[in-house]
């Protein structure tokens, strides 16, 4: 690895932009600051000298976010790092998508993995992914957070690798709801198995490749945020299940549950493209008051009988 330091700027001071930062700074070679809107500091100040770019801000921060940069001339060489989770409910792109038609001819990596920012601030080990069709960018990503405590892997496949992380909120809401109903380990794994081919088939449709659904990004972030009360979309699930307003569970939470957001964006995907998502519809349901917890799991059961794999192709 090189001895040179880099520059890193996180946008979004959130728990995920301070898990990061804390991350970043076990290597004493990068130079690491933190920006949101409440910062004294300019946001031009703080990305001038900026090697890499990262931005931990929810969704719907994505697109201001880069409106204030693209008014900065930042050079060519920057890179930028999306570490945001969602679709963009007008547009359904993804986070990294939004940024590379903003930034044509900067390097764009994603980082996403089985990260939860509480068990991070407390300096437990962790995985994840760096994804670019840049391999310098995302190798310089690698070095910027790879530590004792953080394995950091990369790969090429960008896309696969954010909706990994975006779709598996969906499945976070669903099994929150299971849980929350009780409706013990059977159901569980039941629940969670058959999550993996329907973000699968969401992902092949949108240009990701099946195998990077298998990895961290995918599958190791669904039994993550799927089983662990630290996920606010599990806990979105869970108030549903005790018969909570999603508005209730929402102020309670007083922060963002990406979940919400996506299950209606992926809807409206679903429709474009007729993909089959039969549990995240049914979340989708749930959330806009359409049906019950219990009318949902009934719902799923009822469905035709069919073939383990048969919409599904790993040639």
């Amino acid at each position: 690895m090189s001895n040179q330091t880099i520059n890193l700027t996180i946008i979004g001071a959130g728990l995920w932009g301070q898990a990061l930062a804390k991350l970043a700074k076990y290597n004493t070679q990068n130079n690491v600051r933190i920006w949101s809107r409440r910062s004294s500091e300019s946001l031009e100040s703080v990305v001038q000298e900026a090697d890499v770019v990262l931005s931990a801000v929810s969704m719907k921060g994505v697109r201001p976010t880069i409106e204030k940069l693209t008014a900065l001339n930042i050079p060519k060489e920057t890179i930028f790092i999306t570490a945001t989770k969602g679709l963009e409910p007008k547009t359904t792109l993804t986070p990294s998508q939004i940024w590379k038609e903003s930034f044509p001819h900067h390097p764009v990596v994603v980082l996403s993995g089985p990260n939860l920012s509480k068990e991070i601030e407390k300096g437990l080990p962790a995985a994840t992914v760096v994804a670019s069709d840049n391999v310098m960018a995302a190798g310089k990503a690698q070095q910027i957070f790879s530590s004792d405590i953080f394995r950091v892997y990369f790969n090429n496949d960008p896309i696969g690798t954010e909706l990994g992380g975006t779709l598996k909120n969906v499945m976070a809401i669903a099994s929150g709801v299971c849980d929350g109903l009780q409706l013990g380990t059977n159901a569980k794994s039941a629940l969670l198995t058959r999550a993996l081919p329907e973000m699968i088939r969401v992902g092949s449709e949108l240009g990701a490749s099946p195998e990077t659904f298998f990895g961290l990004s995918g599958l190791g972030d669904l039994i993550a945020t799927c089983d662990s009360p630290l996920s606010r979309n599990y806990r979105v699930g869970y108030g549903l299940s005790e018969g909570k307003s999603l508005e209730q569970i929402l102020e309670e939470l007083q922060s963002t549950a990406e979940g919400v957001n996506t299950a209606n964006v992926l809807v409206e995907l679903a429709k474009k493209y007729r993909i089959a998502i039969p549990i995240s519809r049914q979340v989708y349901r749930l959330i806009n008051g359409k049906t019950t917890p219990q009318e949902a799991v009934k719902e799923l059961m009822a469905r035709d009988l069919k073939a383990e794999f048969d919409d599904l192709d790993f040639a």
